[in-house]
């Protein structure tokens, strides 16, 4: 069953009025094509103006949309012969993090992403996306397989956060992230990483430390979610989307601040209701970005990606 954001149901009302006469015409063989094409036109102007006004507090619901696609449906979409890989080799495979060995149209790659889960068993099973100390050493290992073999990485992020849980600080959380940006930084090929939905903390930036960070339309970045800064500030979350709107984590706002690289369109009305275009749309990305980094020496690579991350956040001081 669809699920319906307030700010939707306009939309969904007329969705089900098309739906009702196209099965009416299908049923009795009454001709309604005019109705039909009218109110198509309708839903697309509605849909329009509803997109062109929303708030981040909107665009964060949109990023944890449950029917939004996830890394594995980009992955079917964007690759072939995907061949997931398993394990740290220390303690577990974490299934928060996946990742594997694939094909981009001729190019071999390897792909590593945060998957949520679609139902509560497969939510419980992948940790609702937040990896554990294990998974970010997953995802350490294939990237340095993926060195071994000179093939550029492509990271997918959707995460609220690292696992916060005591298993996962006994086990060290904060030194397996930290360790992740460390050796991504200085890994000698491409590294391309999208966030997808949510970019959370640093549960996201554990695999996004990359030569190019291309953020869908509808997705959020942010060091941590509305709830919790509201909950920090005014010890009530129910001022999530007040907190939403100060911590700038639309992608635009990314954009402006030079933490991504590129916003890349989603389908009219988000990328929940056509996921496949989404997916065309991510993998014509990848495409205008890999070739680039391709052609970079390795000292070049590490050096421009390292001055990447040193100019983020710069200021300066006007003198007197």
């Amino acid at each position: 069953m669809r699920t319906v954001l307030d700010f939707e149901k306009p939309i969904a009302e007329l969705d089900a009025n098309i739906e009702a006469l196209k099965r009416l015409t299908a049923e009795q063989g009454i001709d309604k094509s005019e109705e039909i094409a009218a109110l198509e036109r309708d839903r697309e102007r509605l849909l329009r103006e509803i997109f062109r006004n929303l708030t981040p507090w909107d665009r964060t619901l949109l990023a944890r949309h449950p029917q939004r696609p996830y890394t594995l449906d980009y992955i079917r979409v964007i690759f072939d012969d995907f061949v997931e890989l398993h394990g740290d080799r220390q303690f577990g495979d974490d299934g928060a993090i996946i990742g594997g060995m694939a094909w981009l149209n001729d190019k071999p790659v390897m792909v590593i992403g945060q998957q949520k889960g679609r139902d509560l068993k497969e939510r419980q099973r992948r940790n609702f996306g937040m990896a554990k100390p294990e998974g970010y050493r997953k995802a350490l290992r294939l990237m340095h397989l993926a060195e071994k073999f000179g093939r550029p990485v492509i990271t997918f992020v959707d995460t609220p956060a690292a696992d916060p849980g005591v298993e996962s600080e006994s086990r060290g959380i904060s030194e397996a992230i930290a360790r992740n940006l460390r050796e991504m930084i200085s890994l000698k090929v491409p590294i391309v990483s999208v966030v997808i939905g949510e970019g959370g903390s640093g549960g996201a930036l554990g695999i996004a430390v990359a030569d190019r960070v291309l953020m869908q339309e509808y997705a959020i970045y942010s060091v941590i979610p509305p709830e919790g800064c509201a909950a920090i500030l005014w010890r009530d979350p129910k001022r999530a989307p007040e907190a939403a709107e100060a911590l700038k984590l639309t992608a635009h706002d990314a954009l402006r601040f030079g933490v991504v690289d590129e916003v890349i369109e989603e389908p009219l009305g988000g990328a929940h209701r056509d996921p496949l275009a989404a997916a065309q749309i991510v993998k014509e990305a990848l495409h205008r970005h890999l070739p680039a980094l391709q052609r970079l020496s390795v000292s070049k690579l590490r050096e421009s990606r390292y001055e990447r991350y040193r100019n983020l956040g710069m200021w300066s001081v006007a003198t007197m």
